[in-house]
């Protein structure tokens, strides 16, 4: 080997290691970043020795699949179980299921059996009067909860469209800066690993919002569409839009979200089919809540519907609202459900002490009037109204099968059904949040391997690459002690 041909390889060796030794370096540094890609320098040996050719960076495109795929399915699944434990919180309460209106029919129901046992007790009536009092409040309350969390839905929906803007906005900017780098980096560059990191980062992010598929073409272009099918970006944004409501009452409709013009649907499920938090959030909304208010309003509907009153002289009268009446005034005649039942239903002030009313007047009839007393003869032992009372809590009746729950039931038993819908919801909701969950965490851990920076990887190689300096110098050692001899030779 000629002393040239040394000088050459030193050379080389010292330009490679540096190179390396920097690619290295920010390996490391960026170990604890999760939107980083490992990157390495790539090298080559041909007739002038070895050279870096290309800083490469570590792409798994299946496995980035896989993982935003995992994203989406949990961000969802989240925000469903989320749905179902506020609906809990709110309407249910804790475990002994203490603000539930079931557990205020349940006292309801003996506190009408006390008063049937002692119908000459006033204390007995006004005690049954509050029970009822108690109960109408709890639909109310659940009535109201249900509508909060509806509300909130939707500003989440709201917020999801807005972030989701941005986040095409930013991908916009960091896919021109991969077709960029793309047509202009050198091979040795980090400025396309660099754009590319941004971009994936900001894909990520989209993910947790809506399911997404990707598409990558020869200049480093991306386009993205939904798992639907519909487009999110090619070329420039599309357009997100989505119309807020302010303030959610039962039968309020919610605004739809249009992606591209195509209106985005609810998942489904308790093990839901929605991708992203934004589906989630459009199936509580629509969905979840909506079904779980049409069962408190065919509680109410059963109440308003059992305590009735019915004309004495003149049979051919619909009946009236008795114990309980509600702002439509009415009693529905068929197992259909009435909006805005469980929100509006209350005692009927003919019945309120404080209200100027008369609580014997649910043992005796005649709420709405004296044709619609019972007890003409002002018995204080009368219990027969009361007694059919006290036997209709567990009476069959039929209630809409679009509320999701048992089509003919008692009303202590439908109201306890309602309870078990919820937990059997929410409980498979839970489960399916373990899933997923364990599905993102392991397919994070894979492409994490394949493409996040091993410290120990790195260090080692760094070792390698100092060995390699080493040899370097000592070339050159060498090289410089040839020359020195030959010069003193000269001399």
């Amino acid at each position: 080997m000629s002393l040239t041909t040394a000088l050459n390889n030193a050379q080389a060796i010292f330009n490679n290691t540096g190179t390396q030794s920097s690619v290295v370096s920010n390996n490391i540094a960026n170990a604890g970043n999760t939107d980083y890609t490992r990157r390495q320098a790539m090298l080559t040996t041909d007739m002038t020795g070895a050279q870096v050719v290309k800083i490469a960076r570590a792409d798994e495109p299946s496995l980035q699949k896989a993982f935003l795929g995992s994203t989406s399915d949990d961000a969802a699944q989240q925000r469903l179980l989320k749905g179902y434990e506020d609906i809990q919180s709110g309407t249910i309460g804790g475990n002994d299921n203490e603000i539930a209106p079931a557990t205020y029919l349940a006292a309801l129901q003996t506190a009408m059996q006390t008063y049937a046992g002692s119908p000459a007790s006033t204390t007995a009536a006004q005690s049954a009067v509050n029970a009822a009092q108690d109960l109408a409040n709890s639909l109310n309350n659940a009535t109201t909860a249900v509508n909060g969390i509806r509300t909130d839905a939707d500003k989440e929906i709201s917020s999801d469209v807005d972030s989701l803007n941005s986040l095409l906005s930013q991908f916009e900017q960091a896919n021109d800066a991969v077709k960029t780098a793309t047509a202009t980096a050198g091979p040795t560059s980090s400025a396309l690993a660099d754009a590319t990191d941004q971009r994936d980062a900001v894909l990520k992010q989209i993910s947790q919002i809506v399911g997404v598929t990707t598409v990558t073409r020869s200049n480093g272009d991306m386009a993205l569409y939904t798992s639907g099918g519909t487009t999110l970006f090619e070329t420039i944004p599309r357009q997100v839009t989505f119309s807020p409501t302010n303030s959610y009452t039962d039968g309020t409709v919610g605004n739809n979200v249009y992606i591209d013009g195509v209106a985005v649907d609810p998942g489904e499920g308790a093990d839901t089919t929605a991708q992203g938090s934004l589906q989630a959030a459009l199936q509580v909304r629509d969905d979840i809540a909506p079904t779980y208010q049409k069962q408190l309003n065919e509680i109410a509907r059963g109440l308003v519907s059992m305590f009735s009153e019915k004309n004495q002289s003149d049979s051919t009268q619909d009946p009236l609202p008795g114990l309980f009446t509600w702002s439509g005034g009415t009693v529905p005649t068929d197992a259909t459900t009435v909006s805005g039942m469980a929100g509006t239903i209350e005692v009927n002030s003919a019945l309120i002490t404080s209200e100027g009313g008369d609580p014997t007047l649910l043992r005796d009839g005649g709420i709405n009037g004296s044709d619609y007393v019972v007890n003409s003869s002002g018995d204080s032992g009368y219990s027969t109204l009361l007694d059919s009372y006290v036997t209709g809590f567990d009476t069959k009746m039929d209630f809409d099968a679009d509320a999701g729950s048992d089509t003919t039931a008692s009303i202590m038993n439908y109201a306890s059904d309602s309870i078990g819908w919820l937990e059997d919801q929410r409980s498979s909701a839970n489960t399916a949040a373990e899933n997923t969950s364990a599905a993102l965490s392991r397919s994070s851990e894979v492409y994490s391997n394949e493409t996040g920076v091993n410290l120990d990887e790195e260090l080692t190689l760094m070792m390698d690459i100092e060995q390699s300096y080493k040899a370097g110098t000592k070339i050159l050692n060498a090289v410089n002690e040839m020359l020195q001899s030959v010069l003193d030779i000269a001399s």
